[in-house]
C-alpha cells in the first residue's frame, strides 16, 4: 500500500491522495459489510497529512479593510457597480459565481433579503441582506446600471453590453481594488473578502455552526477552520506543555 501512495504522490496532489485514500476506505467497508476481513488492508492506508490546518486564514485587518472599501470611486458608475459587489462578497460571504447570477429578482427589498440560487449545493437559499448591502446595491441600481434588458442584477458596462458580469470580470475589478489601495502584494481574488466575514463573525461569537450556515457549507468540518482564529478560546482550553510550570 505505502508504494501504491508513493507511486501517486508523483503526479497528484495532497488533496487528491486524500480523496484516493477516503474512497478505498469506503470500498473497504463495503467488502467488511460483505463478510470479507478488510481490517488490515484499512489499517495498512497511509493519513495524508493536511498543511493548509497548520496555518492561519489570511484575512484582512481592520485597517486594511476600511482601506480596500475606500478604494473604490462611488462617482463613477463602474465603482459603483464594483463597490455593491464587494460589500455582497464582504457582507454575505458569497462567491463569485454566486453574485454572477443575482438578478433583479434577487433582492425582496420588503423583507430586507436575498435569494441565492447559484450554491454549490444546488439549493435556494435566503439570507438576510444588510444595510449595508442594501445601500450599495441601491445606489447602484439607481445611478449606475446602465439602460439594458437583462435581468442580471451585476451587468457590463464594456461591450458586450446587455450581458451579466462574468467571474473573471469580478474577480479583476477586486484585484483593481487592492492594488488601489496598496493591498496588491499580500491580497487577491475574492476568496479572501469571504474568510474575511467569517473571522469576523467568529470574533464577534458566533458559533461555527452559524458560520457554516451563512457560508453555506454542507460540512461543519469546511468551517471549523475559522476554530482556529479564536486564540484566546483555545488559550483557555490549552493543555500545559509536558515539563512546564504550571
Amino acid at each position: 500500500m505505502d508504494t501504491f501512495f508513493a507511486e501517486l504522490s508523483s503526479h497528484l496532489r495532497p488533496a487528491s491522495l486524500r480523496v484516493v485514500g477516503n474512497s478505498l476506505r469506503s470500498y473497504f467497508r463495503y467488502r467488511a459489510l460483505l463478510g470479507e476481513s478488510t481490517a488490515a488492508l484499512v489499517a495498512s492506508l497511509p493519513r495524508i497529512a493536511d498543511w493548509r490546518r497548520t496555518t492561519l486564514p489570511k484575512v484582512l485587518v481592520d485597517a486594511e479593510l476600511d482601506a480596500f472599501l475606500k478604494a473604490f470611486d462611488c462617482t463613477d458608475p463602474v465603482g459603483l457597480r464594483d463597490y455593491a459587489i464587494a460589500r455582497c462578497l464582504l457582507d454575505l460571504g458569497l462567491r463569485g459565481h454566486e453574485v454572477t447570477y443575482l438578478t433583479l429578482e434577487s433582492v425582496d427589498w420588503r423583507s430586507a433579503t436575498l435569494t441565492i440560487s447559484s450554491t454549490k449545493s444546488k439549493r435556494v437559499q435566503q439570507l438576510p441582506l444588510p444595510v449595508s448591502t442594501g445601500e450599495a446595491i441601491a445606489q447602484y441600481l439607481r445611478r449606475g446600471r446602465p439602460q439594458t434588458v437583462n435581468r442580471a442584477l451585476f451587468v457590463r458596462h464594456r461591450a458586450p453590453y446587455d450581458k451579466p458580469l462574468g467571474v473573471p470580470a469580478i474577480r479583476n475589478s477586486m484585484n483593481r481594488a487592492f492594488v488601489r489601495c496598496g493591498l496588491r502584494d499580500r491580497f487577491c481574488n475574492t476568496h479572501v473578502l469571504r474568510r474575511t466575514m467569517a473571522t469576523q463573525l467568529q470574533r464577534s461569537g458566533a458559533s461555527v455552526k452559524e458560520i457554516a450556515d451563512l457560508l453555506r457549507h454542507q460540512s461543519l468540518d469546511t468551517a471549523n477552520t475559522y476554530a482556529r482564529v479564536d486564540l484566546e478560546g483555545l488559550r483557555a482550553v490549552a493543555l500545559p506543555w509536558p515539563g512546564s510550570r504550571p
